[in-house]
């Protein structure tokens, strides 16, 4: 059954003040209480009077152009508005007199003389507040002619994809530009012109997709006509009901409203209650859901004996019989040990938790890894070995109170959007920042901020960086003794200190090594330690590293030393890349963890899962992802169950990853498209989009929301039911009914779990685990007295510099990451219009590098490693230095992860993404590689183009 919610959210006038004294007033006769500095118009629509208005809104601080929501105060002359009028003791207001809903009427007479009077026709109409004005303030007639100038034959703006930009209906209400500018922070809109001549101009007069614009959709949100409408309205018209649901895009797991004509999405709209998002969102998940219905879908279950066989379309029961039949078969001929199955961080946390269970209670052995180790299973290690908890400690809003903020190896503005425009907020409001990153990212200058620092690290010498900061503040007597002697271990933190405060991690002493000036690096110690509260939020460009986990760990010694831990505006926050990388890690998906991290070697809580599963448990780890890889090229891993994640291109050594699957006998794709990992498959089963799911995600801050269903799944089993009909054919039951009830399991028998229900999650709207009888409503903030460990525990992280260094043969270093317009591996942003952005990955390299080897602009360039070849086209920029190139990785034909080698973390196998050595040259053809991938690619096509539907009874050989 579908939950509906209201169409449209309560809108308040202007924000929330958070003010602990309070005043009373009497509105319209009733007296009332509100917090100190309260709009009139938000004190009036907190106790049911709603004062017309069209220029205010409570995402936005009050503006006071449109003159619609006048008042009378008793004792003040004039009338004035009530949006920028804050409240004061004793106030008398009057919000409905003859004199008001006269100028109000006349007011609103001005904006009809100048507006089409389109409404049964214009795509708003149901959903337009000028309309709804003009109703509640009884305008009937217009006295004023067309014959005069007015904006009526202005032309449309149709240049972004996603949504139409009409001046003739534009009330220059200037929400859109403050939306863009308060909420966004991008600053990509302006009014142009003066007095009648007023115009919303994106950039410099240009079209919208010219301009700076991010396409977030605040502006169309904020509109409060049809002057900026989704595409998808005009197109489909209104929207008769709204599902609460969460995104399925990054880790920040926004909540969207899915509004909807049947089972019809029309538009997806930030959930204003959202408490990660706040009601905005970015160009993803605002727009870029089209996916869910592209005609490349596949919906049939398919089956093949080769992969260089066509594929037949089967019967679910056929599908799934002959999945179990292949592994019971490969595990009676190979062991128990030759399969295993891989969980996915784009799958709800049900459906994670039902896949590890299947590979320990019916495969029975511990083979199960996920796609997070490829990203945060340093942070994992890092974060457990130093406070005692594998997560993040704050919440997205801590952000607006902290002083001074360090960013190291994230790039927020490209991966998690959201968040980045609240850090930029609180840094237009005086928050000092440092960027630590190889790039010169868009945090380091942009509209209204800049960085204090920007550390341009040389890649694989974060730890060197680190220790040279904690070495400053170490000796410089900038520690913060008493939560050290308070919160920490003195053992731990007495070898740490004489560790850091050795010669050889002076700034000066590894200045050579990480390319960071000695000052820079003292500088932004002495801001960090000083400035107040201090928090870190850091990404891929951390972990993704052999050293990943020591610099996970640095970052935690840096800030116990610094006190930045357990209260708001501080803290160790890993910035999660995908939806659900948090909740993947959460449910057990390693093959030495147990849900909620224990280890399953511990008799105890392995027996505790053995009871309530009715199976006896493998005590021993299993294989990580790179080791089926090996043990497949060995022979000995003959078979994979694969949800929703494609390897092939997500994984590094991408020629390894192939070669690997091609060995197995039996791999099994859950997926929704035919991916590159899918190319490689025996048996594909159809799973299902986040609008078809019922579920749970995890986010970065440990939020746990709900994943509602919208329609009915394309192919009509959803991705849980899949793995249920599974197991049960290989003979060990699993008899759910409903999502609701996996979790109910969850919370059994994972601590932190304990008292998270669905029925909770919508009580309260999210959830932050720990949720258990100590923490009945959650722990928005982590370790606050003590830590989870009990005293935190300093580290010893001594700098180890990697294999992966530039030499004569490789003189460059090439690391990856991320663009706002795609995700991941852009199997679902590469079908929409977001290819209108970003069409193709390329390669950054800096003009000396390229001046040094003959490349210009646009230039096809070879990018060579130990590891393989590819090529892409060059963009010669400054936003590298020199010695280093960049790509992203959204695209299979760029082959970025054919370059990367199977360097990993020392203690995760996490993939060292971010540093390869390589070589670049000028060329005209693709790579060899890249040739084979076509021919390769386009066979596959062929193959499921040409894929032939078999009747129910047909049995396959």
């Amino acid at each position: 059954m579908l939950e509906t919610v209201v169409k449209r959210d309560t809108d308040l006038g202007t924000p929330e003040i958070i003010s602990d004294k309070w005043v009373s007033v009497t509105i319209d006769g009733y007296e009332m209480s509100v917090p100190e500095g309260t709009s009139v118009m938000r004190a009036a629509a907190l106790n049911g009077v709603n004062i017309p208005k069209l220029c205010a809104t409570d995402s936005i601080e009050a503006f006071g152009s449109c003159r619609l929501c006048l008042v009378e105060i008793e004792g003040r002359r004039g009338y004035p508005a009530s949006c920028t009028t804050p409240v004061e003791e004793g106030m008398v207001i009057h919000t409905e007199t003859p004199k008001l809903h006269q100028l109000r009427r006349g007011v609103m007479e001005l904006y009809i003389s100048d507006h089409p009077l389109d409404c049964l026709t214009c795509p708003s109409n149901g959903d337009c507040e000028l309309q709804d004005m003009a109703g509640v303030v009884g305008l009937r007639n217009v006295r004023y002619g067309y014959e005069g100038a007015n904006h009526l034959k202005d032309q449309k703006d149709t240049s972004n994809p996603y949504f139409t930009y009409d001046p003739s209906k534009c009330i220059v209400c200037n929400r859109c530009v403050r939306a863009c500018e308060e909420t966004q922070g991008t600053f990509a809109l302006t009014i142009s012109g003066k007095g009648f001549a007023s115009r919303v101009s994106p950039g410099q007069d240009q079209p919208f997709m010219d301009s700076e614009c991010v396409s977030c959709g605040a502006c169309v949100q904020a509109c409060p006509t049809a002057t900026l409408e989704d595409n998808s309205v005009i197109e489909l018209g209104q929207a008769d009901h709204a599902v609460i649901t969460t995104c399925a895009y990054c880790g920040v797991g926004c909540g969207f409203k899915a509004e909807m004509k049947g089972e019809t999405v029309v538009r997806m709209t930030p959930w204003k209650d959202g408490k990660a998002n706040r009601g905005h969102s970015c160009v993803k998940g605002r727009f870029a859901w089209g996916y869910t219905t592209h005609k490349e879908r596949i919906t049939k279950p398919m089956i093949r004996k080769s992969i260089s066989d066509p594929w037949q379309e089967v019967s679910w029961d056929e599908a799934i019989g002959y999945a179990a039949s292949e592994f019971k078969r490969l595990q009676g001929k190979y062991g128990r040990d030759s399969v295993g199955g891989i969980t996915s961080s784009r799958c709800t946390n049900e459906e994670t938790w039902l896949v590890q269970k299947l590979v320990r209670a019916a495969f029975n052995t511990n083979n199960v890894d996920t796609c997070a180790r490829v990203c945060h299973s340093p942070t994992g290690y890092g974060l457990k070995s130093t406070l005692g908890e594998s997560a993040g400690t704050q919440t997205f809003d801590s952000v607006m109170f902290t002083d001074v903020v360090i960013v190291m190896g994230a790039n927020p503005s490209a991966a998690h959007p959201v968040f980045a425009s609240r850090l930029k907020k609180r840094l237009r409001q005086g928050a000092r920042l440092i960027v630590i990153d190889p790039r010169q990212t868009e945090l380091v200058s942009s509209p209204h901020i800049r960085a204090d620092y920007h550390l341009q690290v040389r890649p694989g010498t974060n730890v060197a960086l680190l220790a040279a900061m904690s070495h400053v503040i170490a000796t410089e007597n900038l520690i913060d003794m008493d939560f050290v002697r308070t919160r920490c271990e003195d053992k731990a933190f007495r070898e740490w200190f004489d560790f850091v405060c050795l010669p050889e991690n002076a700034p000066e002493a590894v200045e050579a090594e990480t390319g960071v000036p000695a000052d820079q690096v003292r500088g932004a110690a002495r801001l960090f330690a000083t400035g107040g509260n201090g928090s870190i939020y850091y990404g891929l460009g951390v972990t993704e590293h052999s050293q990943g986990s020591t610099t996970v760990m640095a970052i935690a010694n840096l800030a116990m030393a610094t006190g930045n831990i357990g209260r708001e505006g501080v803290g160790v926050n890993p910035l999660r890349g995908q939806n659900n990388v948090q909740g993947s890690c959460d449910m057990g998906s390693f093959p030495h963890e147990l849900p909620g991290y224990r280890h399953i070697s511990d008799d105890v809580v392995r027996h505790e899962f053995e009871k309530a599963w009715n199976v006896t448990l493998q005590p021993e780890p299993g294989l990580r992802i790179p080791n089926m890889f090996d043990a497949a090229q060995e022979g000995t891993f003959k078979g994979l169950y694969c949800q929703g994640e494609d390897i092939v291109q997500s994984d590094p050594n991408t020629q390894h990853v192939a070669a690997s699957l091609a060995a197995m006998e039996c791999v099994v794709i859950q997926d929704i498209f035919l991916n590159e990992t899918a190319k490689y498959a025996h048996v594909f089963l159809p799973g299902s989009t986040f609008l078809e799911k019922d579920g749970t995600f995890t986010n970065a801050e440990r939020r746990i929301s709900r994943v509602r269903k919208v329609m009915e799944p394309a192919s009509g089993m959803a991705d849980w039911e899949i793995t249920c009909a599974l197991s049960n054919a290989l003979g060990y039951p699993m008899n759910y009914t409903h999502p609701s009830e996996i979790m109910d399991e969850i919370a059994a028998l994972t601590p932190t779990f304990k008292g998270v229900t669905f029925d909770r999650i919508t009580e309260m709207g999210s959830i932050q685990w720990p949720c258990n009888d100590e923490a009945p409503e959650g722990t928005p903030i982590m370790h606050i007295d003590e830590f989870v460990r009990g005293k935190g525990k300093f580290m010893i992280t001594k700098y180890i510099p990697t294999d992966e260094r530039s030499t004569r043969k490789y003189p460059l270093l090439f690391t990856t990451g991320r663009i706002l317009s795609q995700y991941n591996v852009g199997a679902q942003t590469r079908r929409t219009p977001n290819v209108a952005w970003h069409s193709e990955d390329v390669l950054e390299i800096h003009p000396v590098d390229a001046e040094d080897r003959g490349i210009s602009q646009g230039d096809w360039v070879g990018i060579q490693s130990r590891a393989g070849e590819t090529v892409l086209r060059a963009n010669v920029t400054t936003r590298v230095q020199p010695g280093v190139v960049y790509t992203t990785f959204h695209f299979p034909e760029s082959g970025a992860n054919v370059v990367t080698t199977d360097n990993s973390d020392w203690a995760t196998n996490c993939p060292e993404y971010k540093v390869t050595a390589v070589q670049v040259t000028r060329v005209t053809q693709p790579s060899s590689w890249q040739n084979n991938w076509s021919e390769f690619n386009r066979k596959q096509r062929a193959l499921l183009h040409n894929r032939v539907t078999m009747d129910e009874t047909t049995v396959t050989d």
